[in-house]
């Protein structure tokens, strides 16, 4: 399956798609086709991140958005295995990453879709913590689809296993459990590997120093935006 065409499959004949994951139907194909596609998409979205502070910047955060994902990925995936296991699920640990690969792939396109307005408003506003908690807004809007489909692929690939008992509740509960830690390892590694934007008062870092953390900044940036605090 060619890397664009996995991308459409999901979208448009998501059942489809999720019921030859939950056969073991080209497992491989469709695992390296979804993380070709989110490469490419993630490192676009990156770049554009990036530009508005240097070429520098913009190829770093090129770089470090797709591991941003795929780190979050390997830390997560033995959780959400396991916990399936626990709950009478029959998935193999791929059948588990080509799940969690499925989440990162409507994310990534769907933040390459959100480009054109990314940089309509790079051009439009000169505001740095409006642009942050733009993008901020986009990655938790995209986030929350991708998750969405997550919760449906569970749903699917979990049919085979419907007569185990308490095996319906405990996919509802998986699912809300990986979605919050989820979000936590991915915020927390975003505030690792930062900036992906760039201050454009500070010289180009790799990566900035440790202190504080995601949610006290992104408060920070809100307080800021709408007049109730100042930041430096």
């Amino acid at each position: 399956m060619g890397n664009l065409a996995v991308i459409e499959s999901i979208l448009r004949d998501r059942r489809r798609f999720f019921g030859e994951i939950r056969e073991g139907i080209d497992l491989p194909g469709k695992i390296r086709a979804m993380l070709i596609s989110s490469l490419i998409s993630l490192a676009v979205y990156g770049a554009v991140l990036g530009s508005s502070a240097s070429f520098w910047q913009a190829l770093s955060s090129a770089v470090k958005l797709p591991l941003l994902f795929l780190s979050t990925l390997l830390i997560c995936a033995p959780t959400l295995y396991f916990f399936n296991v626990l709950f009478g699920s029959s998935q193999s640990l791929r059948q588990t990453v080509a799940l969690m690969l499925t989440v990162i792939a409507v994310t990534s396109v769907l933040l390459l879709s959100f480009c054109p307005i990314v940089i309509f408003f790079l051009l439009t506003t000169a505001g740095y913590q409006f642009f942050k908690l733009l993008n901020v807004g986009i990655f938790a809007i995209c986030g929350a689809v991708g998750v969405l489909f997550l919760s449906q692929g569970l749903e699917i690939v979990g049919e085979r296993d419907a007569d185990v008992a308490g095996a319906g509740r405990g996919r509802g509960c998986v699912t809300w459990l990986w979605v919050i830690l989820y979000a936590f390892v991915g915020s927390q590694m975003a505030w690792t590997l930062r900036p992906f934007i760039g201050a454009p008062a500070m010289p180009f870092e790799l990566f900035r120093h440790l202190g504080g953390n995601f949610y006290s900044d992104i408060l920070a940036s809100l307080g800021e935006v709408f007049g109730t605090h100042r930041v430096y």
